[in-house]
């Protein structure tokens, strides 16, 4: 399986966001269960003044180790 350009775009758009001091991480609340979880996110100022976050991916709760298998 080869990866995808959006998940490599969004990969360098988060590799920017480092750079920059824009990273955060942000508790939010699962849709489909109400859960809390904690996302890794861009944070951004527009020209108005207001901070968009975007959420570019979830922390794991438990073990990565155990959740996933590396590439073969």
């Amino acid at each position: 399986m080869s990866i995808a350009a959006g998940y490599k775009s969004n990969f360098e758009t988060l590799k920017s966001a480092f750079d920059n001091g824009d990273v955060a991480l942000v508790e939010c609340t699962d849709k489909a269960t109400g859960k809390p979880v904690v996302a890794l996110c861009a944070v951004q100022t527009t020209p108005e003044r207001m901070v968009e976050i975007t959420p570019f991916a979830k922390m794991f709760d438990g073990n990565p180790y155990e959740e996933l298998l590396p590439p073969s």
